[in-house]
């Protein structure tokens, strides 16, 4: 057979990109902050030297002036944090904040996202609206005009996952990922934990993969609980991956590679990670689609949250 008779193999796996995920997100928050005089305030505090936190910090400052936000960028000590965050918190001026962690590095950071006021907590990590994301409750009001605000890194995941079609829109809201099964590898409480518990409140079947086990995350037979349950399993990564529509990952270590034979052909891919976890080449043999990064589609979503904050603070609620 001629050389020029021979095809190469055709890779059918789709790369899709946050920049275009976030473009109709982007051009909400455009035509949204211009109803508010003066413009909302967001204000980031560093307070490490971890490179991957100031260019998230630069991302948000980039993103802010190019849509029209008012942005700060306060850099102080570790041991001046909180009082920072407390002058902040009895600002009028400031309508939102996050800190880019880490800072200490242990259960210290866990006691500084309680120092922020839930007012200002656009990342959603305050403890009223993570006990809401956990018991599956939606709003801060009986009237249900006051949506509760979600960590925008798992939340800008589910905004990838609709994207994408994962979620079912025929279904009722609420258990549109109904018959999906999704592996996450990582279980941090910033955003492993709470994605598995946000996609199992949607419906589907999530194992929740550490260093130590894994763990199932479901809403039981028929997706019949209000809310997630959470069990141990004698299970393993070699046997959930394959039989998951779609694998997440988001280990923080440039030493880790998720193993590509272990992918179902067809699958979702994403990952959450700075460092990047998932061997491209070989992934793409394997998956339907491929998203290698979700940082513009997450300030998206933190901006969202300021939207709404905002809109709280003035009396004016704005369903977004």
């Amino acid at each position: 057979m001629s050389q020029q008779n021979v095809s190469e193999p055709v890779n059918s796996c789709k790369v899709v990109y946050a920049s275009r995920v976030a473009e109709s997100f982007v051009g909400q928050l455009k035509e949204l902050v211009k109803r508010f005089e003066p413009v909302p305030m967001l204000v980031g505090f560093l307070a490490n030297t971890d490179p991957a936190a100031r260019m998230y910090a630069e991302w948000t400052e980039k993103t802010c002036k190019e849509i029209g936000f008012a942005f700060e960028l306060r850099e102080v000590s570790k041991d001046d944090l909180e009082d920072a965050i407390v002058e902040a918190n009895l600002d009028k001026n400031v309508n939102g904040m996050m800190i880019y962690f880490p800072v200490f590095g242990n259960r210290q950071d866990q006691y500084l996202q309680q120092v922020v006021s839930p007012e200002k907590d656009v990342e959603g990590l305050c403890h009223k609206y993570v006990m809401n994301m956990y018991h599956n409750i939606r709003h801060l009001d009986d009237e249900k005009t006051r949506k509760s605000i979600l960590p925008c890194t798992p939340l800008a995941i589910v905004k990838i996952l609709e994207y994408l079609g994962v979620y079912n829109k025929i279904i009722n809201y609420g258990n549109r990922l109904y018959g999906k099964t999704i592996t996450v590898v990582n279980r941090s409480e910033i955003v492993g934990r709470p994605l598995a518990a946000l996609l199992a409140n949607d419906g589907a079947k999530v194992y929740s993969v550490d260093i130590n086990n894994v763990q199932l995350f479901t809403r039981g037979a028929g997706i019949r609980s209000r809310k997630h349950d959470v069990t141990e399993t004698s299970l393993k990564l070699e046997d959930v991956a394959p039989i998951s529509d779609v694998v997440i990952c988001g280990v923080p270590s440039s030493n880790y590679k998720f193993p590509s034979y272990l992918v179902r052909d067809g699958a979702v891919c994403i990952c959450f990670s700075s460092d990047k976890n998932f061997d491209a080449p070989s992934l793409k043999e394997h998956a339907g689609i491929y998203v290698p990064s979700i940082g513009k589609v997450t300030i998206s979503m933190l901006l969202r949250n300021l939207i709404r904050l905002t809109s709280y603070q003035r009396n004016n609620p704005i369903d977004v």
